[in-house]
């Protein structure tokens, strides 16, 4: 946790020795920049020679330093010696600067680091700027000196820098410990209380005795427990529902079995025979239900995600199906579609389901030779894409719609075969596409006896059919 910090110190002497390296390099430079441009006011021409005047008080003062060593150098414009220190070396400026342009750099005299300050004196002009005719002649003065006074001043930069900080850094070392460590303690106990929990044990995390800033960790660690433990709930009494459900067929299916050995005649074991095929047929659907549901309820959409698809398209390969159930009850089975395509997002696999259970509904409770119309339009808006599923059988009594889509849920009265899944399945399917069921009485209808059942469901269109765009 404390490493970054650890690592940034030797990052921090770095700059600082850098830094410090710099600042001493300012007083002494302009110095040298002093030392320089005198000597070069010195150097003139004479005869066609170049020659320095300095006396030799002068040259002591020049050379006069307590630590360090000072060297200084003239080279004519042929780079010819002139006077000084023949050993100094000379710039490797590929293009020489302006004349009386002071310059700097490092260099090595006498196996020894120097600072060199150099110039170009042009003979044809003095400093004043008075010019004579002819090429350019340049000659170069440097004067250089070893490193030892910017050293020591560096060292004393450096010094004055880091020794505080090798206080300061461990006492800001030890608070920051202390602090994280106070503030963190929190979090390390609501750590070992969720760790100590048995794996049953979702009740919500007492938020009173922890600090207001993981407050809302704990508030939104509280939700998702909530929620988990609906999920479970709902699992549960899933498991328990449907293991009561299929204890009925299963029983009739050992009765059916067992009444067969016993039987002596081939017809009463044939009649034993059909009524464990029907058993075995609810059975099976029920099975099939509960599988749907399971991945209904389970559906997200990152799993499957939504594409755009035809719905008129998809419904009608539906209906398809049915035609030879619809056929064998005595039922006419129609399907009405506009004269535009309907497009919709959703799931191809999940929507078909949606679509078979509402037609399988709807034929079970409407009763011979009366009809089921399955239906796809679009609002008067063209915003919302309608499936409808109309029959003429009993209806659902309002009282009961609310409930409908509960699972296991049966009509009182109702003497249709069925496991009470159909509707639930239809719920969380729509849920999963965004969709609304809504529930209504055949609109044409006029039997009291039988009002009929419209089963709307309204998803979203993607786009809006061309001849309501040219209408608008």
């Amino acid at each position: 946790m404390l490493v970054p910090l650890l690592l940034l110190w030797p990052i921090s002497i770095a700059i600082t020795y850098l830094v410090a390296k710099s600042i001493a390099n300012q007083p002494f430079d302009r110095e040298l920049d002093d030392r320089v441009q005198v000597l070069a006011q010195q150097v003139k021409e004479i005869s066609g020679k170049v020659v320095t005047r300095l006396p030799n008080s002068a040259r002591d003062i020049l050379r006069a330093d307590d630590l360090d060593y000072v060297y200084f150098q003239v080279l004519g414009p042929h780079d010819e010696y002139v006077d000084g220190d023949r050993d100094l070396p000379a710039p490797v400026d590929e293009e020489k600067p302006p004349a009386w342009t002071v310059q700097f750099r490092d260099d090595l005299m006498r196996n020894s680091e120097v600072r060199v300050a150099y110039t170009y004196v042009d003979l044809r002009k003095t400093q004043s700027g008075q010019e004579a005719a002819g090429e350019p002649r340049l000659a170069l003065v440097q004067v250089g000196e070893t490193l030892d006074k910017r050293a020591q001043l560096a060292n004393q930069i450096i010094k004055g820098v880091i020794l505080p900080e090798l206080i300061i850094l461990p006492v800001a070392l030890a608070l920051v410990w202390f602090a994280l460590s106070r503030g963190l303690s929190p979090l390390v106990e609501l750590q070992q209380r969720i760790r100590a929990r048995r794996p049953d044990d979702l009740s919500p995390i007492e938020s009173g005795q922890v600090p207001e800033e993981i407050s809302p960790l704990v508030r939104s660690l509280n939700e998702m427990l909530g929620r988990l433990s609906q999920s479970i709930q709902m699992q549960k009494r899933f498991i328990a529902d449907a293991a009561h459900q299929m204890k009925t067929p299963l029983a009739g299916m050992r009765m059916q079995s067992e009444l067969a050995l016993r039987q002596t005649s081939w017809d009463e074991i044939h009649r034993s025979l059909e009524q464990l095929s029907k058993s075995s047929e609810s059975a099976t659907r029920l099975v099939n239900q509960l599988l749907a549901l399971a991945r209904a309820e389970n559906q997200t959409p990152n799993a499957t995600p939504l594409v755009p698809l035809e719905l008129c398209e998809l419904v009608r390969n539906v209906v398809q199906e049915w035609v030879p159930t619809s056929f064998k009850q005595q039922i006419d089975l129609g399907f009405e579609q506009p004269g535009y395509p309907v497009m919709v997002l959703a799931n191809p696999t999940m929507l078909r389901e949606l679509i078979n259970n509402l037609v399988d509904n709807a034929l079970r409770y409407t009763p011979a030779a009366g009809s089921v119309t399955v239906r796809v339009r679009a609002d008067e808006e063209a915003r919302h894409a309608l499936l409808e599923i109309e029959d003429t059988g009993p209806g659902i009594p309002a009282a009961d719609r609310a409930h409908v889509f509960e699972r296991f849920y049966r009509i009182l009265g109702s003497n249709v075969e069925g496991s009470g899944l159909g509707l639930a399945i239809v719920r969380e399917i729509a849920q999963q596409h965004e969709a609304e069921v809504d529930i209504f009485n055949s609109p044409r209808s006029r039997d009291p006896r039988f009002p009929g059942c419209l089963m709307r469901v309204t998803l979203d269109m993607q786009q809006r059919p061309a001849f309501i765009e040219d209408i608008g």
